[in-house]
């Protein structure tokens, strides 16, 4: 992605939010208003993908940030003008879009993950084009993040943990009821969707491009176990 996370510095794009805190990003797809509540903080920096700004707003959040092609958003006065910032281009989603300019340690995504299948596949294929742990997705359902190489959480006993590969990739683990050592991932082959934690769980993969997949109460214990931001 050509960015330097959390220092401010931006090589293939232009930031157009740089915080050394974790940035949240809202977009326009099913989001509540808890799972909100759940990422926001005072300090918190916001950035709305397109419409996910009309999201912002109805939660009682003006977005620091607007970025997308506004193709469904209007500005309608209630944000400023220097928050608006057009991206032309049709080659990449609006989810894309604000990744590539948004400079911060982490990024807290919700909005994204809706009804719209090719929208949600789309979101995904992003997500693992992401650094490993940089981005997390929150829907009321699911959270989601792109693996990173190790990582130990402190789980409960029937906590639902699937494994979806974006590519092949191969790993090990303590604490699952289907341990994946001896699997060779391949989306076109073997996943690991719908295993459950018989405790707190470790990961170790061969490489990138696995997606990890948790429910949303889960979330403390996925922010605790990534790489402080």
């Amino acid at each position: 992605m050509g960015q330097n996370y959390g220092t401010c510095s931006v090589t293939e794009t232009t930031a157009v939010l740089c915080d050394e805190q974790p940035v949240v990003l809202i977009g326009p797809a099913e989001a509540e208003k808890a799972d909100l509540d759940r990422v926001l903080r005072p300090q918190s920096k916001v950035v709305a993908a397109d419409g996910g700004a009309a999201r912002a707003l109805e939660f009682g959040v003006t977005p620091d940030a607007v970025i997308g092609d506004f193709d469904s958003f209007a500005p309608d006065g209630r944000i400023s003008p220097d928050a608006l910032h057009p991206v032309a281009e049709q080659d990449s989603t609006d989810f894309q879009k604000c990744l590539r300019r948004i400079d911060a340690p982490r990024v807290l995504a919700l909005g994204f993950l809706g009804a719209r299948i090719d929208h949600g596949l789309a979101v995904l294929s992003a997500l693992a084009q992401t650094p490993p742990g940089w981005c997390v997705l929150i829907s009321p359902y699911d959270i989601a993040v792109h693996c990173p190489p190790k990582i130990a959480l402190d789980l409960t006993p029937g906590t639902r943990v699937s494994l979806y590969p974006m590519t092949k990739v191969t790993g090990r683990s303590t604490g699952l009821n289907w341990p994946i050592e001896g699997l060779a991932f391949d989306p076109m082959g073997q996943i690991g969707t719908s295993n459950h934690a018989t405790g707190p769980v470790s990961l170790e993969m061969s490489g990138e491009g696995m997606l990890l997949i948790l429910p949303p109460d889960a979330y403390a214990s996925l922010l605790a176990a990534l790489p402080s931001a």
